[in-house]
């Protein structure tokens, strides 16, 4: 999955992406941001402008 240009996608559809991810191929939030090499600081607050934030109890985005 390429996440690079998440800075550019609908919050909704990468929430879905990011959890696919997470649930699939990721231990944690640490990691997804590792493996694809992203800024996990733009990243939460991508996803904190729509509501979204991580619970990494879930491992996912609520």
């Amino acid at each position: 999955m390429n996440l690079t240009d998440f800075t550019s996608m609908d919050p909704h559809l990468l929430v879905g992406l990011v959890n696919t991810e997470l649930r699939n191929h990721c231990d944690s939030l640490d990691d997804l941001v590792k493996t694809h090499h992203l800024d996990q600081l733009l990243l939460e607050e991508k996803l904190a402008a729509a509501d979204y934030i991580y619970r990494p109890e879930q491992n996912q985005f609520r």
